[in-house]
């Protein structure tokens, strides 16, 4: 195994920043002049497309969804609905504790990184000055590949960026997506964060897994011992 690759949200992220997804909606919508509740309701059944680039990106997608909801926003009250929301963006993709040094450490072990989101745009813009861009050696996301989990193009894509093989990867994610049955029908092999630590993040999966994978852990640090312990057999 030369190889693990990541989900983002509530795998390197903190899941409890999840809780915050809704506030930082409604404060998006103030700054657009739209219902806070109608916008929320809009940006979630928006999502299976916002995350492959249905609306393009962030600016046109507030627009969009802002159109959606009865207002049409001028280009100064647009500037600043943005501004708040990609700093509500920041907040969510706050790090997990420790996610940080785990990325270091496996890397320090030889291990190429790689990770791969279904997300709206936002993470997209955002990843170059993210904490995490330095760290994972091939990103891949779903808005930028009009495609999203567990369709097997995105694994055999980032196993491909990371000059490995599929069953050369390790797949760690926190079960949204159906992403864990995807890595392993791409013939990775599944490793579960249950969050277990976190009440109540899990109900907010999306399309949450039906397939459970053997291989588990509670917290992302457990991965050094986990990892560490297969390269030193392998």
């Amino acid at each position: 195994m030369r190889a693990i690759i990541f989900d983002f949200f509530g795998t390197l992220t903190d899941p409890s920043a999840e809780l915050l997804r809704k506030e930082t909606l409604q404060t998006t919508a103030v700054a657009l002049g739209v219902d806070p509740e109608r916008f929320w309701a809009a940006m979630v059944s928006s999502f299976p497309e916002r995350i492959v680039g249905a609306y393009g990106g962030t600016r046109d997608t507030l627009c969009a969804i802002a159109r959606q909801c009865g207002a049409d926003p001028d280009t100064e009250r647009l500037d600043r609905a943005l501004t708040t929301h990609r700093a509500g963006a920041e907040r969510v993709r706050t790090p997990r504790r420790g996610a940080l040094a785990v990325l270091d450490h496996l890397r320090a072990l030889d291990y190429r990184l790689g990770l791969i989101s279904d997300c709206s745009s936002e993470l997209f813009e955002a990843w170059p000055d993210t904490a995490y861009a330095s760290r994972i050696d091939a990103p891949v996301f779903s808005w930028q590949e009009r495609i999203r989990k567990p369709d097997p193009r995105l694994y055999a894509t980032a196993a491909a960026r990371l000059g490995v093989r599929p069953t050369d990867c390790w797949f760690v994610g926190d079960g949204g997506s159906r992403e864990h049955d995807g890595a392993r029908r791409a013939g990775m092999r599944p490793v579960l964060v249950t969050n277990a630590g976190y009440p109540g993040v899990g109900g907010l999966r999306s399309d949450p897994d039906t397939y459970v994978p053997e291989d588990r852990i509670d917290e992302l640090d457990e991965l050094i011992r986990f990892m560490g312990s297969s390269h030193d057999n392998g």
